[in-house]
């Protein structure tokens, strides 16, 4: 399959809607990076807003932020003020360079190949932090596999690949095997979201988004907008609504891997 992040239109807007609740990720991600890089690469950018927490904790380093998606490139550069700061348009899964530590937050699930790329990118770099979803399997994909799998869905979704997690021992393995020093664990977040149809308004502006795109939402069929309604129906039920908000459990793997020098 294509790369979808490359294909499908982000919406900057709508993905920072939980900006607070998907940055944390990244923040706990950098602590737990050691060292003091000079330069430094963040794979998968978005619209740039997490830049500042790699500018707090090194504040001398060159950073160039790297994302396929025009409208998050665009995003980043507006807002951008920071003359050490730097953002490219390009594949991230395909980038070539070098940097002493290549950072990515919520990218790799998205790259069908990602194994043989981050084995590349350690060619790169002497640091690699990565984070990961691995909530594949929770009600917010498994309800959209099965909606999707109905009529008249399915018509539109014959070649749709879905996304599959990849657990942290894949990881541990990959760079073990690079003879790397490995420092990796698995967080589930019990993120409070606000609002009717949270859940929905979640997953719609990043994991939902490659399906609600593929299918079609003329009038007046309008099967996309009938998918949206049956698709947060069953999240509704599955993640019930309280008057202080809706919780939604959310899994990911963390991986901060160092070339040994000894070695």
């Amino acid at each position: 399959m294509p790369d979808v992040p490359r294909l499908m239109k982000w919406d900057p807007e709508k993905y920072l809607d939980f900006a607070d609740e998907r940055g944390r990720p990244f923040a706990e991600l950098v602590q737990r990076v050691p060292g003091d890089p000079n330069t430094i690469v963040d794979l998968g950018c978005g619209p740039g807003q997490l830049t500042r927490i790699l500018r707090e904790r090194w504040p001398a380093a060159r950073i160039l932020g790297v994302d396929s998606s025009g409208e998050m490139i665009d995003k980043a550069g507006r807002d951008n003020n920071d003359p050490g700061v730097t953002y490219e348009l390009a594949d991230a899964s395909a980038w070539t360079g070098r940097a002493e530590l290549v950072i990515s937050n919520a990218m790799f699930q998205w790259v069908p190949d990602q194994l043989d790329v981050i084995r590349r990118l350690a060619t790169m770099t002497d640091t690699l932090a990565i984070q990961v979803p691995n909530n594949f399997d929770a009600p917010s994909h498994t309800l959209m596999r099965e909606v999707a799998a109905r009529s008249p869905y399915a018509e539109h979704l014959n070649n749709f690949t879905f996304r599959t997690g990849t657990g942290v021992e894949t990881y541990l393995d990959l760079f073990a095997g690079l003879g790397w020093a490995v420092d990796a664990w698995e967080t589930t977040y019990q993120h409070i979201l606000p609002g009717e149809d949270a859940v929905f308004g979640w997953v719609s502006g990043t994991g939902a988004r490659p399906v609600l795109q593929a299918l079609p939402g003329d009038v007046p069929d309008d099967i996309r907008g009938k998918f949206e309604q049956e698709y947060k129906a069953a999240l509704r039920e599955a993640y019930p609504a309280h008057a202080w908000g809706t919780v939604l459990p959310f899994a990911r793997v963390f991986v901060v891997a160092q070339r040994r020098l000894d070695v």
